[in-house]
Protein backbone atom coordinates (compact mmCIF):
# COMPACT_ATOMS: atom_id res chain seq x y z
CA UNK A 1 0.00 0.00 0.00
CA UNK A 2 1.46 3.60 -0.69
CA UNK A 3 1.82 6.04 1.72
CA UNK A 4 -0.80 8.18 -0.42
CA UNK A 5 -3.32 5.78 0.69
CA UNK A 6 -2.57 5.62 4.52
CA UNK A 7 -4.88 7.45 6.96
CA UNK A 8 -3.59 9.89 9.68
CA UNK A 9 -3.77 8.55 13.48
CA UNK A 10 -3.94 12.07 15.76
CA UNK A 11 -3.65 12.16 19.48
CA UNK A 12 -5.57 15.42 19.61
CA UNK A 13 -4.26 16.54 23.35
CA UNK A 14 -5.02 19.42 26.02
CA UNK A 15 -1.71 20.14 26.23
CA UNK A 16 0.03 18.07 23.22
CA UNK A 17 -0.67 16.66 20.42
CA UNK A 18 0.82 14.30 17.91
CA UNK A 19 0.13 12.43 14.80
CA UNK A 20 1.55 9.16 13.42
CA UNK A 21 1.19 6.66 10.77
CA UNK A 22 1.79 2.95 10.05
CA UNK A 23 5.46 3.07 8.16
CA UNK A 24 7.31 -0.21 7.09
CA UNK A 25 4.63 -2.50 8.96
CA UNK A 26 4.99 -0.21 12.37
CA UNK A 27 3.03 2.96 13.77
CA UNK A 28 5.25 5.55 14.06
CA UNK A 29 5.63 8.93 15.14
CA UNK A 30 5.52 11.66 12.29
CA UNK A 31 7.79 14.93 13.12
CA UNK A 32 5.35 18.15 12.58
CA UNK A 33 8.41 20.93 11.74
CA UNK A 34 10.78 18.75 13.58
CA UNK A 35 8.74 18.11 16.89
CA UNK A 36 6.89 15.08 17.52
CA UNK A 37 4.97 16.68 20.05
CA UNK A 38 3.01 20.05 19.24
CA UNK A 39 2.00 21.78 21.86
CA UNK A 40 -1.96 22.29 22.14
CA UNK A 41 -1.51 26.08 21.59
CA UNK A 42 -3.27 28.68 19.12
CA UNK A 43 -2.47 32.31 19.09
CA UNK A 44 -2.01 35.42 17.10
CA UNK A 45 1.29 37.02 17.03
CA UNK A 46 1.05 41.21 17.47
CA UNK A 47 1.79 41.83 13.45
CA UNK A 48 -1.57 39.12 12.79
CA UNK A 49 0.50 35.90 12.29
CA UNK A 50 -1.49 32.32 13.53
CA UNK A 51 0.82 30.91 15.59
CA UNK A 52 0.80 27.33 16.77
CA UNK A 53 2.59 24.99 19.06
CA UNK A 54 5.84 26.22 20.36
CA UNK A 55 5.88 29.73 19.67
CA UNK A 56 2.15 29.78 20.62
CA UNK A 57 3.18 28.72 24.04
CA UNK A 58 5.92 30.70 24.32
CA UNK A 59 3.42 34.07 23.46
CA UNK A 60 1.25 32.67 26.18
CA UNK A 61 3.67 33.97 29.14
CA UNK A 62 3.59 37.28 27.68
CA UNK A 63 0.23 37.74 25.63
CA UNK A 64 -2.69 35.17 27.27
CA UNK A 65 -4.97 37.53 25.58
CA UNK A 66 -3.62 36.78 22.13
CA UNK A 67 -3.55 33.07 23.12
CA UNK A 68 -5.21 29.89 23.89
CA UNK A 69 -4.49 27.36 25.63
CA UNK A 70 -6.19 24.12 26.87
CA UNK A 71 -9.15 24.31 24.56
CA UNK A 72 -10.38 20.33 24.71
CA UNK A 73 -11.71 21.18 28.09
CA UNK A 74 -14.30 23.42 25.99
CA UNK A 75 -15.28 21.29 23.42
CA UNK A 76 -18.96 20.91 23.35
CA UNK A 77 -19.58 23.40 25.76
CA UNK A 78 -21.37 25.47 23.10
CA UNK A 79 -19.24 28.63 24.33
CA UNK A 80 -16.85 30.84 22.23
CA UNK A 81 -13.51 32.18 23.23
CA UNK A 82 -11.72 35.36 22.64
CA UNK A 83 -7.98 35.37 21.13
CA UNK A 84 -6.44 38.96 19.94
CA UNK A 85 -10.18 40.49 19.78
CA UNK A 86 -12.22 38.10 17.65
CA UNK A 87 -14.18 35.20 19.06
CA UNK A 88 -13.85 31.34 17.63
CA UNK A 89 -15.41 28.25 19.01
CA UNK A 90 -13.45 25.38 20.14
CA UNK A 91 -14.03 23.74 17.14
CA UNK A 92 -11.67 26.30 15.27
CA UNK A 93 -9.43 26.69 17.91
CA UNK A 94 -8.88 22.84 17.61
CA UNK A 95 -8.89 23.03 13.51
CA UNK A 96 -5.84 25.52 14.10
CA UNK A 97 -3.91 22.57 15.62
CA UNK A 98 -4.89 19.55 13.09
CA UNK A 99 -4.74 21.94 10.35
CA UNK A 100 -0.78 22.66 11.74
CA UNK A 101 -0.75 18.92 12.10
CA UNK A 102 -1.92 18.50 8.77
CA UNK A 103 0.47 20.21 6.79
CA UNK A 104 3.45 19.70 8.99
CA UNK A 105 2.73 15.69 8.16
CA UNK A 106 2.30 16.84 4.46
CA UNK A 107 5.18 18.52 4.41
CA UNK A 108 7.47 15.27 6.29
CA UNK A 109 5.36 12.78 3.69
CA UNK A 110 5.59 14.86 0.64
CA UNK A 111 1.90 14.67 -0.31
CA UNK A 112 -1.73 15.55 0.81
CA UNK A 113 -3.33 13.99 3.67
CA UNK A 114 -7.02 13.79 3.86
CA UNK A 115 -8.08 11.42 6.20
CA UNK A 116 -7.85 10.56 9.93
CA UNK A 117 -8.38 8.67 13.22
CA UNK A 118 -8.90 11.04 16.06
CA UNK A 119 -9.11 10.07 19.61
CA UNK A 120 -10.82 11.68 22.81
CA UNK A 121 -10.95 10.84 25.96
CA UNK A 122 -13.36 7.86 27.04
CA UNK A 123 -15.16 9.90 29.07
CA UNK A 124 -15.99 12.23 26.39
CA UNK A 125 -19.78 12.45 25.54
CA UNK A 126 -21.24 12.77 22.57
CA UNK A 127 -21.38 16.73 22.31
CA UNK A 128 -17.74 16.73 22.79
CA UNK A 129 -17.20 13.87 19.94
CA UNK A 130 -18.81 15.79 17.47
CA UNK A 131 -17.44 18.69 18.01
CA UNK A 132 -14.00 17.02 17.41
CA UNK A 133 -15.28 15.64 13.98
CA UNK A 134 -16.51 19.26 13.56
CA UNK A 135 -13.24 20.28 13.87
CA UNK A 136 -11.22 18.11 11.60
CA UNK A 137 -13.85 18.66 9.10
CA UNK A 138 -13.14 22.05 9.42
CA UNK A 139 -9.46 21.82 9.07
CA UNK A 140 -9.42 20.06 6.31
CA UNK A 141 -10.09 16.27 7.27
CA UNK A 142 -12.21 13.43 6.69
CA UNK A 143 -12.25 12.26 10.36
CA UNK A 144 -13.15 7.87 9.41
CA UNK A 145 -13.22 7.12 12.81
CA UNK A 146 -13.32 8.70 16.17
CA UNK A 147 -11.65 6.17 19.15
CA UNK A 148 -11.49 6.38 22.95
CA UNK A 149 -7.62 7.31 23.91
CA UNK A 150 -7.36 3.90 26.80
CA UNK A 151 -8.40 1.82 23.74
CA UNK A 152 -5.79 3.32 21.54
CA UNK A 153 -3.27 2.90 23.77
CA UNK A 154 -4.47 -0.88 24.26
CA UNK A 155 -3.85 -0.92 21.06
CA UNK A 156 -0.31 0.39 20.53
CA UNK A 157 0.72 -2.55 23.41
CA UNK A 158 -1.74 -4.97 21.72
CA UNK A 159 0.19 -4.46 18.24
CA UNK A 160 2.18 -7.39 17.42
CA UNK A 161 1.12 -9.83 20.41
CA UNK A 162 0.49 -13.76 18.92
CA UNK A 163 -2.66 -13.72 17.80
CA UNK A 164 -3.79 -16.61 20.57
CA UNK A 165 -2.18 -14.27 23.36
CA UNK A 166 -4.95 -13.54 25.78
CA UNK A 167 -4.22 -10.37 28.46
CA UNK A 168 -6.59 -8.29 30.33
CA UNK A 169 -5.27 -4.81 30.94
CA UNK A 170 -6.46 -1.61 32.40
CA UNK A 171 -5.10 1.72 31.15
CA UNK A 172 -4.64 4.45 32.97
CA UNK A 173 -4.33 7.88 31.00
CA UNK A 174 -3.24 11.03 32.59
CA UNK A 175 -3.23 13.75 30.62
CA UNK A 176 -2.52 17.19 30.61
CA UNK A 177 -6.25 18.30 31.13
CA UNK A 178 -8.30 14.53 31.20
CA UNK A 179 -8.00 11.56 33.04
CA UNK A 180 -9.35 8.26 31.44
CA UNK A 181 -9.24 4.30 33.08
CA UNK A 182 -9.81 1.35 30.99
CA UNK A 183 -10.14 -2.23 31.95
CA UNK A 184 -9.80 -4.10 28.17
CA UNK A 185 -9.22 -7.56 27.23
CA UNK A 186 -7.03 -8.40 23.75
CA UNK A 187 -7.92 -12.09 23.11
CA UNK A 188 -7.54 -13.33 19.64
CA UNK A 189 -6.96 -10.21 18.23
CA UNK A 190 -9.88 -8.90 19.59
CA UNK A 191 -9.28 -5.40 21.74
CA UNK A 192 -12.80 -5.93 23.84
CA UNK A 193 -13.10 -2.48 26.10
CA UNK A 194 -14.97 -4.15 29.70
CA UNK A 195 -15.66 -0.87 31.30
CA UNK A 196 -14.40 2.54 31.26
CA UNK A 197 -14.31 5.42 33.82
CA UNK A 198 -12.66 8.25 34.29
CA UNK A 199 -12.72 12.59 34.49
CA UNK A 200 -12.81 15.36 31.57
CA UNK A 201 -11.55 18.04 34.33
CA UNK A 202 -8.82 16.43 35.88
CA UNK A 203 -4.75 16.46 34.76
CA UNK A 204 -1.58 18.26 34.63
CA UNK A 205 -3.25 21.41 34.30
CA UNK A 206 -4.87 20.71 37.29
CA UNK A 207 -1.45 20.11 38.96
CA UNK A 208 0.41 23.32 37.66
CA UNK A 209 -2.62 25.33 38.90
CA UNK A 210 -1.99 23.30 42.30
CA UNK A 211 1.42 24.39 42.28
CA UNK A 212 1.00 27.91 41.73
CA UNK A 213 -2.03 28.75 43.68
CA UNK A 214 0.72 28.07 46.21
CA UNK A 215 3.18 30.25 45.13
CA UNK A 216 0.99 33.16 44.65
CA UNK A 217 -0.47 32.63 47.82
CA UNK A 218 2.63 33.27 49.49
CA UNK A 219 3.57 36.05 47.25
CA UNK A 220 0.24 37.50 49.12
CA UNK A 221 1.29 37.07 52.25
CA UNK A 222 4.91 38.52 51.67
CA UNK A 223 4.04 41.36 49.69
CA UNK A 224 0.37 42.21 49.87
CA UNK A 225 0.21 41.40 45.85
CA UNK A 226 -1.89 39.07 43.96
CA UNK A 227 -0.60 37.79 40.69
CA UNK A 228 -4.02 36.20 39.87
CA UNK A 229 -5.65 39.48 39.38
CA UNK A 230 -2.53 40.07 36.46
CA UNK A 231 -3.33 38.10 33.48
CA UNK A 232 0.45 37.78 32.81
CA UNK A 233 2.46 37.46 35.71
CA UNK A 234 -0.37 34.22 36.06
CA UNK A 235 0.67 32.95 33.11
CA UNK A 236 4.27 33.74 33.78
CA UNK A 237 4.17 31.47 37.06
CA UNK A 238 1.73 28.63 35.61
CA UNK A 239 4.38 28.34 32.96
CA UNK A 240 7.06 28.07 35.67
CA UNK A 241 4.87 25.98 37.99
CA UNK A 242 4.59 23.62 35.28
CA UNK A 243 8.08 23.50 34.61
CA UNK A 244 8.99 22.60 37.85
CA UNK A 245 6.22 19.87 38.10
CA UNK A 246 8.06 17.99 35.45
CA UNK A 247 11.48 18.71 36.76
CA UNK A 248 9.84 16.82 39.97
CA UNK A 249 9.41 14.16 37.96
CA UNK A 250 13.47 13.15 37.98
CA UNK A 251 14.79 15.16 40.97
CA UNK A 252 13.44 15.60 45.00
CA UNK A 253 13.87 19.29 44.56
CA UNK A 254 12.47 22.17 41.69
CA UNK A 255 13.27 26.17 41.74
CA UNK A 256 10.42 28.42 40.25
CA UNK A 257 12.46 31.61 39.50
CA UNK A 258 10.75 34.30 38.05
CA UNK A 259 12.29 38.13 37.58
CA UNK A 260 10.09 40.92 37.90
CA UNK A 261 7.19 39.17 38.12
CA UNK A 262 5.82 42.27 39.73
CA UNK A 263 5.91 46.13 41.38
CA UNK A 264 5.63 46.60 44.99
CA UNK A 265 3.89 49.94 46.05
CA UNK A 266 7.03 52.45 45.17
CA UNK A 267 7.92 50.98 42.17
CA UNK A 268 10.63 48.61 42.97
CA UNK A 269 10.47 45.16 41.07
CA UNK A 270 10.27 42.04 42.80
CA UNK A 271 10.92 38.70 42.07
CA UNK A 272 10.07 34.95 43.12
CA UNK A 273 13.10 32.65 43.82
CA UNK A 274 11.42 29.70 45.32
CA UNK A 275 12.48 26.36 46.00
CA UNK A 276 9.40 23.44 45.55
CA UNK A 277 9.79 20.22 47.44
CA UNK A 278 8.84 17.03 45.84
CA UNK A 279 7.03 15.82 48.67
CA UNK A 280 5.03 19.59 48.88
CA UNK A 281 3.87 18.78 45.81
CA UNK A 282 2.77 15.79 46.21
CA UNK A 283 1.03 16.32 49.06
CA UNK A 284 -0.62 19.91 47.14
CA UNK A 285 -2.15 17.15 44.66
CA UNK A 286 -2.61 14.19 46.46
CA UNK A 287 -6.62 14.68 46.75
CA UNK A 288 -6.75 14.85 42.58
CA UNK A 289 -4.57 11.53 42.80
CA UNK A 290 -6.89 9.68 45.05
CA UNK A 291 -9.85 10.87 42.68
CA UNK A 292 -7.71 8.81 40.10
CA UNK A 293 -7.46 5.61 41.80
CA UNK A 294 -11.59 6.11 42.79
CA UNK A 295 -12.48 5.90 38.82
CA UNK A 296 -9.97 2.84 39.09
CA UNK A 297 -12.14 0.67 41.40
CA UNK A 298 -15.30 2.00 39.38
CA UNK A 299 -14.16 0.92 36.51
CA UNK A 300 -12.85 -2.87 38.08
CA UNK A 301 -15.99 -2.93 39.92
CA UNK A 302 -18.02 -2.09 36.37
CA UNK A 303 -16.32 -4.91 34.90
CA UNK A 304 -16.40 -7.11 37.92
CA UNK A 305 -12.94 -8.25 38.24
CA UNK A 306 -10.15 -7.55 41.12
CA UNK A 307 -6.76 -6.09 40.79
CA UNK A 308 -5.47 -9.83 40.42
CA UNK A 309 -7.83 -10.25 37.70
CA UNK A 310 -5.31 -7.70 35.34
CA UNK A 311 -2.63 -8.91 33.93
CA UNK A 312 -0.89 -5.98 32.92
CA UNK A 313 -1.17 -2.12 33.82
CA UNK A 314 -0.41 0.44 31.43
CA UNK A 315 0.60 4.06 32.38
CA UNK A 316 -0.72 6.74 29.27
CA UNK A 317 -0.24 10.31 29.38
CA UNK A 318 2.51 12.97 30.07
CA UNK A 319 1.46 13.39 33.86
CA UNK A 320 1.86 9.31 34.35
CA UNK A 321 5.37 10.26 34.81
CA UNK A 322 5.20 11.65 38.57
CA UNK A 323 6.69 9.34 40.73
CA UNK A 324 3.82 9.17 43.15
CA UNK A 325 1.65 7.92 40.37
CA UNK A 326 3.44 5.39 39.48
CA UNK A 327 3.69 3.95 43.61
CA UNK A 328 -0.26 4.60 43.65
CA UNK A 329 -0.95 2.81 41.04
CA UNK A 330 1.05 -0.02 41.53
CA UNK A 331 0.15 -0.12 45.05
CA UNK A 332 -3.74 -0.50 44.16
CA UNK A 333 -3.42 -2.85 41.68
CA UNK A 334 -0.60 -4.77 43.40
CA UNK A 335 1.42 -4.85 40.18
CA UNK A 336 4.14 -2.66 38.75
CA UNK A 337 2.42 -0.68 35.39
CA UNK A 338 4.23 -1.03 32.17
CA UNK A 339 5.78 2.42 30.48
CA UNK A 340 7.68 0.15 27.28
CA UNK A 341 5.74 2.75 25.25
CA UNK A 342 6.28 6.27 25.26
CA UNK A 343 3.30 7.56 27.71
CA UNK A 344 3.20 10.98 25.49
CA UNK A 345 3.19 8.79 22.41
CA UNK A 346 1.09 5.34 23.30
CA UNK A 347 -2.16 7.16 22.02
CA UNK A 348 -1.14 8.43 18.96
CA UNK A 349 0.77 5.30 17.79
CA UNK A 350 -2.47 3.46 18.37
CA UNK A 351 -4.60 5.43 16.48
CA UNK A 352 -2.14 4.64 14.01
CA UNK A 353 -3.28 1.25 14.07
CA UNK A 354 -6.43 2.00 13.99
CA UNK A 355 -6.04 4.07 10.67
CA UNK A 356 -3.91 1.43 9.39
CA UNK A 357 -6.84 -1.15 9.67
CA UNK A 358 -9.27 0.96 8.62
CA UNK A 359 -6.83 1.44 5.28
CA UNK A 360 -6.40 -1.76 4.56
CA UNK A 361 -3.01 -2.43 6.25
CA UNK A 362 -2.21 -6.40 7.53
CA UNK A 363 -3.18 -5.74 11.15
CA UNK A 364 -4.61 -8.65 12.50
CA UNK A 365 -6.52 -6.68 15.41
CA UNK A 366 -10.22 -6.03 15.96
CA UNK A 367 -11.39 -3.12 18.11
CA UNK A 368 -14.68 -3.29 20.28
CA UNK A 369 -14.82 -0.09 22.01
CA UNK A 370 -17.86 1.01 24.68
CA UNK A 371 -20.03 4.02 25.53
CA UNK A 372 -18.45 5.31 28.76
CA UNK A 373 -22.17 7.11 29.95
CA UNK A 374 -25.78 5.81 29.62
CA UNK A 375 -28.13 7.55 26.76
CA UNK A 376 -31.83 7.80 27.46
CA UNK A 377 -34.76 9.88 27.24
CA UNK A 378 -36.75 12.17 29.81
CA UNK A 379 -39.98 10.22 30.80
CA UNK A 380 -42.97 11.25 33.32
CA UNK A 381 -45.30 8.96 34.94
CA UNK A 382 -48.02 8.95 37.62
CA UNK A 383 -46.93 7.64 40.90
CA UNK A 384 -48.76 5.64 43.71
CA UNK A 385 -50.87 8.87 44.92
CA UNK A 386 -51.61 9.63 41.06
CA UNK A 387 -49.77 12.73 40.90
CA UNK A 388 -47.63 13.50 38.35
CA UNK A 389 -43.32 12.47 38.89
CA UNK A 390 -41.88 14.17 35.66
CA UNK A 391 -38.07 15.03 35.39
CA UNK A 392 -37.02 10.70 34.89
CA UNK A 393 -33.93 9.16 33.48
CA UNK A 394 -34.94 6.51 31.38
CA UNK A 395 -31.79 4.67 30.08
CA UNK A 396 -32.09 3.10 26.26
CA UNK A 397 -28.25 1.96 26.14
CA UNK A 398 -26.75 1.64 29.49
CA UNK A 399 -23.14 2.51 30.44
CA UNK A 400 -20.02 0.07 29.16
CA UNK A 401 -22.48 -1.03 26.65
CA UNK A 402 -19.94 -2.63 23.06
CA UNK A 403 -20.80 -0.46 20.22
CA UNK A 404 -21.41 -0.13 17.61
CA UNK A 405 -25.33 -0.87 19.42
CA UNK A 406 -28.99 -0.30 18.59
CA UNK A 407 -31.95 -0.63 21.35
CA UNK A 408 -35.67 -0.32 21.15
CA UNK A 409 -38.00 0.43 23.98
CA UNK A 410 -41.82 1.54 23.40
CA UNK A 411 -43.09 4.17 25.65
CA UNK A 412 -47.20 5.61 25.73
CA UNK A 413 -48.34 9.28 25.71
CA UNK A 414 -49.75 10.09 29.87
CA UNK A 415 -53.10 11.01 28.44
CA UNK A 416 -55.88 9.94 26.25
CA UNK A 417 -56.11 12.12 23.27
CA UNK A 418 -52.68 13.54 23.58
CA UNK A 419 -51.09 14.51 20.19
CA UNK A 420 -47.50 15.24 20.63
CA UNK A 421 -44.40 14.03 22.90
CA UNK A 422 -41.60 16.54 23.38
CA UNK A 423 -38.55 13.42 23.11
CA UNK A 424 -35.36 14.87 25.33
CA UNK A 425 -32.05 12.65 24.84
CA UNK A 426 -29.73 12.82 27.76
CA UNK A 427 -26.36 11.42 28.29
CA UNK A 428 -25.75 10.23 32.42
CA UNK A 429 -25.82 8.29 34.93
CA UNK A 430 -28.36 10.21 37.54
CA UNK A 431 -31.89 9.18 37.45
CA UNK A 432 -32.98 12.68 37.30
CA UNK A 433 -32.98 13.62 33.43
CA UNK A 434 -31.99 17.41 33.91
CA UNK A 435 -29.07 16.54 35.63
CA UNK A 436 -27.68 14.80 33.16
CA UNK A 437 -26.24 16.43 29.51
CA UNK A 438 -29.00 17.16 27.17
CA UNK A 439 -27.73 16.12 23.55
CA UNK A 440 -30.68 17.31 22.07
CA UNK A 441 -34.71 17.52 21.45
CA UNK A 442 -37.56 17.69 18.88
CA UNK A 443 -41.00 17.69 18.76
CA UNK A 444 -43.25 14.27 16.96
CA UNK A 445 -46.85 15.41 16.56
CA UNK A 446 -50.07 14.46 15.34
CA UNK A 447 -50.06 10.97 17.31
CA UNK A 448 -52.91 8.87 16.28
CA UNK A 449 -54.03 6.69 19.74
CA UNK A 450 -54.26 2.70 19.44
CA UNK A 451 -54.93 1.94 22.75
CA UNK A 452 -58.39 1.30 24.12
CA UNK A 453 -57.79 3.55 26.47
CA UNK A 454 -57.37 6.27 23.83
CA UNK A 455 -53.41 6.73 24.68
CA UNK A 456 -50.71 6.10 21.99
CA UNK A 457 -47.98 3.85 21.84
CA UNK A 458 -44.59 5.13 20.60
CA UNK A 459 -41.59 2.77 20.14
CA UNK A 460 -38.13 4.95 21.03
CA UNK A 461 -34.99 3.88 18.86
CA UNK A 462 -31.12 4.44 19.45
CA UNK A 463 -28.76 3.60 17.09
CA UNK A 464 -25.03 4.08 18.47
CA UNK A 465 -22.12 4.07 15.77
CA UNK A 466 -18.52 3.37 16.23
CA UNK A 467 -17.91 7.21 16.99
CA UNK A 468 -20.49 7.07 19.49
CA UNK A 469 -22.39 9.26 17.59
CA UNK A 470 -26.09 8.51 18.12
CA UNK A 471 -29.20 8.49 15.78
CA UNK A 472 -32.54 8.28 17.38
CA UNK A 473 -36.18 7.52 16.06
CA UNK A 474 -38.92 7.61 16.63
CA UNK A 475 -42.30 5.39 15.24
CA UNK A 476 -45.92 5.57 16.19
CA UNK A 477 -47.50 2.29 16.46
CA UNK A 478 -50.98 3.14 14.98
CA UNK A 479 -49.48 4.80 11.70
CA UNK A 480 -46.05 3.61 10.92
CA UNK A 481 -45.18 6.90 10.73
CA UNK A 482 -41.14 7.71 11.27
CA UNK A 483 -39.75 10.97 13.09
CA UNK A 484 -36.05 10.42 12.97
CA UNK A 485 -32.96 12.79 14.12
CA UNK A 486 -29.33 13.03 14.76
CA UNK A 487 -29.73 14.04 18.28
CA UNK A 488 -30.47 17.85 16.95
CA UNK A 489 -28.35 19.56 19.28
CA UNK A 490 -28.31 22.58 17.06
CA UNK A 491 -26.91 24.61 20.08
CA UNK A 492 -23.84 22.39 19.85
CA UNK A 493 -23.78 20.97 16.16
CA UNK A 494 -22.63 23.16 13.27
CA UNK A 495 -24.09 22.64 9.61
CA UNK A 496 -22.18 22.44 6.94
CA UNK A 497 -22.41 26.62 6.10
CA UNK A 498 -21.47 26.97 9.59
CA UNK A 499 -18.47 24.41 8.49
CA UNK A 500 -18.11 26.39 5.73
CA UNK A 501 -17.89 29.70 7.26
CA UNK A 502 -15.39 28.43 9.88
CA UNK A 503 -12.99 26.88 7.25
CA UNK A 504 -12.96 30.64 5.58
CA UNK A 505 -12.25 32.32 9.03
CA UNK A 506 -9.35 30.06 9.61
CA UNK A 507 -8.31 30.98 5.98
CA UNK A 508 -9.07 35.00 6.84
CA UNK A 509 -6.71 34.23 10.21
CA UNK A 510 -4.15 33.26 8.08
CA UNK A 511 -3.77 35.68 5.57
CA UNK A 512 -4.26 38.21 8.21
CA UNK A 513 -0.77 38.11 8.93
CA UNK A 514 1.35 41.35 8.60
CA UNK A 515 -0.99 43.92 10.24
CA UNK A 516 1.37 45.22 12.79
CA UNK A 517 -0.81 46.95 16.26
CA UNK A 518 2.66 47.23 18.33
CA UNK A 519 3.16 50.17 20.25
CA UNK A 520 5.11 53.24 18.43
CA UNK A 521 9.09 52.78 19.76
CA UNK A 522 12.64 53.20 19.11
CA UNK A 523 13.71 51.75 16.03
CA UNK A 524 16.38 49.93 18.14
CA UNK A 525 13.89 48.68 20.81
CA UNK A 526 11.70 47.17 17.92
CA UNK A 527 14.62 44.98 16.15
CA UNK A 528 15.38 43.63 20.04
CA UNK A 529 12.12 42.60 20.46
CA UNK A 530 12.11 41.14 16.89
CA UNK A 531 15.05 39.38 17.51
CA UNK A 532 13.44 38.19 21.28
CA UNK A 533 10.30 36.92 19.13
CA UNK A 534 12.64 34.76 16.89
CA UNK A 535 14.30 33.28 20.24
CA UNK A 536 10.98 32.86 21.57
CA UNK A 537 9.57 30.75 18.08
CA UNK A 538 12.74 28.29 19.08
CA UNK A 539 10.60 24.84 19.88
CA UNK A 540 14.10 23.46 21.54
CA UNK A 541 14.18 26.86 23.94
CA UNK A 542 14.31 25.66 27.61
CA UNK A 543 11.13 26.78 29.27
CA UNK A 544 11.84 28.71 32.15
CA UNK A 545 13.96 30.88 29.72
CA UNK A 546 11.36 31.68 27.54
CA UNK A 547 9.39 32.31 30.28
CA UNK A 548 11.39 34.98 31.42
CA UNK A 549 11.95 36.21 27.99
CA UNK A 550 8.43 36.95 27.47
CA UNK A 551 8.01 38.32 30.80
CA UNK A 552 10.76 41.19 29.52
CA UNK A 553 9.15 41.78 26.67
CA UNK A 554 6.23 42.31 28.38
CA UNK A 555 8.17 44.63 31.08
CA UNK A 556 9.43 46.71 27.92
CA UNK A 557 6.15 46.91 26.31
CA UNK A 558 4.48 48.10 29.78
CA UNK A 559 7.31 50.67 30.60
CA UNK A 560 7.07 51.96 26.42
CA UNK A 561 3.39 52.41 26.89
CA UNK A 562 4.16 54.18 30.16
CA UNK A 563 6.94 56.86 29.03
CA UNK A 564 9.22 55.29 31.69
CA UNK A 565 12.56 55.50 29.45
CA UNK A 566 14.49 54.53 31.66
CA UNK A 567 12.91 51.46 32.57
CA UNK A 568 12.91 50.95 29.20
CA UNK A 569 16.07 50.94 29.02
CA UNK A 570 16.92 48.84 31.59
CA UNK A 571 14.36 45.74 31.06
CA UNK A 572 16.44 46.21 27.60
CA UNK A 573 19.81 45.46 29.01
CA UNK A 574 18.48 42.49 30.89
CA UNK A 575 16.97 41.05 27.65
CA UNK A 576 19.75 41.46 25.86
CA UNK A 577 21.35 39.01 28.43
CA UNK A 578 18.61 36.68 27.85
CA UNK A 579 19.54 36.62 24.31
CA UNK A 580 22.94 36.17 24.92
CA UNK A 581 21.90 32.79 27.20
CA UNK A 582 20.23 31.76 23.98
CA UNK A 583 22.37 32.57 21.17
CA UNK A 584 25.49 31.15 23.40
Amino acid sequence: MSLKERILGIDLGTTYSAPAIIQDGVPTLVPVKGQHLLASVVGISPSGEVLVGAPARNQWVVAPERTIRSIKRQMGKGETVTMAGKTYTPQEISAFILKEIKEGVEAELGHPVRRAVITVPAYFNEVQRQATLEAGEIAGLAVERIINEPTASALAYGYGLKSNQDLRMLVYDLGGGTFDVSVIELSNGVVDVLATAGDNYLGGDDFDERLAEQVANDFVKEHDIDLRANHQAWARLLRAAEEAKIELSSAPYAMISLEYIAKDKKGRPLHIHREVARDEFVELIDDLLIRTITSVDKALADANLEPTNIDRVLLVGGSTRIPAVWDMVSTRMEQEPHIEIDPDAAVALGAAVQAGIIAGEQIDTILVDVTPLSLGIEVAHFGFTGRIQSDRFAPLIRRNTTIPVQKSHVFSTLYPGQEAIHIKVYQGESPIASQNILLGDFMVEDLKPNRPDGRSDVTVNFQLDVNAILDVAVTERKSGKRVSEQLKANRQRLSPDEIAQSQARLTAAYEGGGTADLEIMDPGVTALLDRAQMALDRPDLDGLLAAEIAGTIADIRRATAEEDYKQVEEHCDHLIDLLLEVEE
